[in-house]
Formats: C-alpha cells, sequence, structure tokens
C-alpha cells in the first residue's frame, strides 16, 4: 500500500503526519518506507537530526517520474508513506499517480479550505488513469472547541467525494519537541494524547497495521 500526503499549500503538516505514521507502522513490525517527494527536504532532515537506530528507511525522490520509478522500490515493502511537496504541480500528480490512498492535510483555517480546492482537483485528474484511487481530508493542529474548527468542517463538505478522517490532530507541542530531535511521537511520549491521536488515525488509514501497533 501506498499512502501520501499532499497538500498544495505548505506548512500544514505534511511531514508531521507522514513521519509519525511510518513510525506507527513500522513499530507495528512492517517494512516500511518513507519516500521525501518534497524539495525542501524536511522529512530527510528529521533522519538527519535522528540519534537513535532508524525505525524506518527514508528515500529522497522529488522527482516527476516518482510514479514510474516507485513501483520498483516499493515492492521490497510493506507500506510506502510519501511526503508530497507542496506548489510543484509535477511533482504532486507524480505522487497522487504512485498512490493508493491520498490524505490531504488540513489546519482549520480559511486559507487551508480553500487552497485543498487544488489538491482535489489533482486527484480529480489522476482518477481518470486510476479509478481505484482513495482520497481524504485529514484535521491537522485542531484547537479543540472553537467555532473554526466546526467552521472549516462544514466546508470541506464542499468535496463530498473526499470525505474527512474521522480522527483529528489537535495543535500540540509534542509534535515539534520530538521532530526537534528526530523522534516520532510514539518513541518521545508513547502515552501522550497526540499519540493515541495519532493511533486513532492509523486505525482508519489502516486498520489491520495499527491493531499491532498500539
Amino acid at each position: 500500500m501506498i499512502i501520501s500526503l499532499l497538500n498544495q499549500k505548505g506548512g500544514v503538516g505534511k511531514t508531521t503526519i507522514a513521519v509519525n505514521l511510518a513510525a506507527l507502522f513500522s513499530h507495528a513490525g512492517r517494512r516500511v518506507l518513507l519516500i521525501d517527494a518534497d524539495p525542501q527536504g524536511s522529512a530527510l532532515a528529521w533522519s538527519g537530526a535522528r540519534q537513535a537506530e532508524p525505525m524506518f528507511v527514508v528515500v529522497g525522490m522529488a522527482k516527476p517520474t516518482l510514479h514510474r520509478e516507485l513501483p520498483a522500490l516499493a515492492q521490497h515493502y510493506d507500506l510506502v508513506v510519501i511526503d508530497g511537496a507542496p506548489r510543484v504541480n509535477e511533482l504532486g500528480r507524480a505522487a497522487i499517480l504512485a498512490s493508493d490512498l491520498v490524505l490531504i492535510p488540513v489546519q482549520p483555517s480559511p486559507y487551508d479550505v480553500w487552497a485543498a480546492s487544488e489538491t482535489v482537483e489533482l486527484v480529480r485528474e489522476a482518477r481518470l488513469y486510476k479509478e481505484s484511487l482513495r482520497a481524504a481530508f485529514v484535521i491537522n493542529r485542531m484547537i479543540a472547541n472553537t467555532a473554526i474548527g466546526r467552521d472549516a468542517l462544514a466546508a470541506l463538505g464542499e468535496y463530498p467525494e473526499t470525505p474527512v478522517m474521522g480522527a483529528a490532530l489537535v495543535q500540540r507541542v509534542i509534535y515539534a519537541e520530538s521532530a526537534a530531535r528526530g523522534l516520532s511521537v510514539i518513541e518521545a511520549a508513547p502515552r501522550s494524547e497526540a499519540a493515541k491521536e495519532l493511533r486513532r488515525l492509523a486505525a482508519l488509514v489502516f486498520p489491520d497495521l495499527s491493531k499491532q501497533a498500539a
């Protein structure tokens, strides 16, 4: 299975979610490959900051030919997670075409909701060539019990073919603190609320794997 994290807007938390999902699935005993398809190389930087033993393989592949090159590499892994690039349409299209599931992180702000339309359109285009392609929104950095969060959910209803994952990630300091040390949340704070949120998200993305990761 190949999962990509994509949004044409930068700074929505693609790398954070990609790294932490990869860590959860690796913890479940699966062979996991994380593809850094962003020219900024954030996932590679996270891996470089890590002093502990690697949990999974991280490879840089910010190429518009990703969808053609990845299948040969992916066959050696149980799960591939792609950390996609913002604003670069040819790289976004390649990541989408390589994927079975596209997760679109969206922060609860009007700007993020407006920007999400571009990614949804790329997915629509890709479905002309890959009908089985699935996509879903992930609410990230949510601030609990705020009107803007509820408004964002309502606005995303404009895209009925792209559901909202029923597990949101709340804005928490542990995400930044763990990333600075090259760690995942389940390593830095395995019993934290953030870890619980990530496990709930993983359970929706890949139920069989997430049961073992708990």
